[in-house]
């Protein structure tokens, strides 16, 4: 199959088993339920929960084993996005072509909202380790490295915030990538792969590919930021530069941050040769993230 067609199959996949989790009633935060979904099904590229099941597909074809997983960290990148959008953060106003959710519904709303996704995301874990009890141990694990993810992840964006207008070092801006970006995809690799059981030399072969392409998907929103097309963007262009944040493209220029993203999503491809021909997918999705407009 295309790597195109397969992404998309991926994609519808993960729409559908998000559907399930979305609260349609009449009740009292009805409000609250319709901002989530709002964010929640905004059209995003659905990239994390597709590296859970594409990673957890080179050891087993059950996919729906891996599903809450996949879920879960959709979830939790939504929470993400939504508190980055807030004024306190980053202030933004649109966010895939629409108006990020603070500025349809509210900040008080969007806060709201983001907490709620990230506990949700928790709840769709936790059931599914209390409903396998054989695989609890496991899947316990999984529940440790999730969370350590998402601390990771915080703890990136407060430190991006922080530097903010100030000169940092080449060693702080790749820390800040690897935590604020690069956790969480991180994570997807290795939830994929100890669902399936598969061994740790395969799981550190499949960490080395995720470090690279996390770091590889940041330089190139910093490069996206300094010369995309806000159309297909869905955000203005230059915001980076207006609000004096250290990325790639202010530390190293834009030809050079090319030549970096170049350099490392090579890394990424070759990381995973291992695996023959079932990595396929993997190697396509690296050039995807080089390569995307958006």
């Amino acid at each position: 199959m295309e790597f195109k067609q397969q992404l998309k199959k991926y994609q519808e996949i993960i729409n559908k088993e998000l559907e399930k989790y979305i609260e349609k009633k009449d009740c009292p935060e009805k409000i609250l339920n319709q901002s989530k979904e709002y964010s929640l099904m905004a059209g995003g590229k659905r990239l994390r929960p597709i590296l859970v099941i594409a990673t957890y597909e080179l050891f087993s074809n059950e996919i729906e084993k891996c599903m809450p997983y996949a879920v879960a960290i959709e979830l939790v990148h939504n929470f993400s996005l939504i508190h980055d959008d807030l004024p306190g953060i980053d202030n933004d106003d649109f966010r895939h072509g629409k108006l990020t959710n603070h500025k349809k519904y509210n900040e008080a709303t969007a806060i709201l909202a983001g907490d709620s996704l990230l506990n949700q995301a928790y709840i769709v874990i936790s059931k599914d380790l209390c409903e396998d009890q054989e695989n609890m141990q496991n899947k316990a694990k999984i529940m440790q490295e999730f969370a350590n993810a998402i601390d990771k992840m915080i703890l990136g964006e407060y430190i991006d915030t922080e530097y903010e207008k100030k000169e940092i070092t080449s060693e702080c801006l790749e820390y800040i990538h690897i935590n604020k970006t690069g956790a969480l995809l991180e994570l997807c690799v290795k939830m994929g792969a100890m669902l399936a059981n598969a061994s740790d030399e395969n799981i550190e072969t499949l960490v080395k590919y995720s470090k690279n392409i996390g770091l590889a998907f940041q330089i190139k929103d910093d490069i996206l930021s300094e010369e995309g097309d806000e159309k297909i963007l869905g955000k203005p262009v230059g915001n980076d530069r207006e609000k004096q944040k250290c990325t790639y493209v202010t530390k190293y220029g834009l030809e050079k941050s090319k030549q970096i993203l170049e350099e490392i999503t090579k890394e990424a491809i070759n990381s995973i040769d291992k695996f023959g021909s079932k990595a396929d997918f993997l190697k396509s999705l690296a050039m995807y993230i080089k390569d995307r407009n958006k």
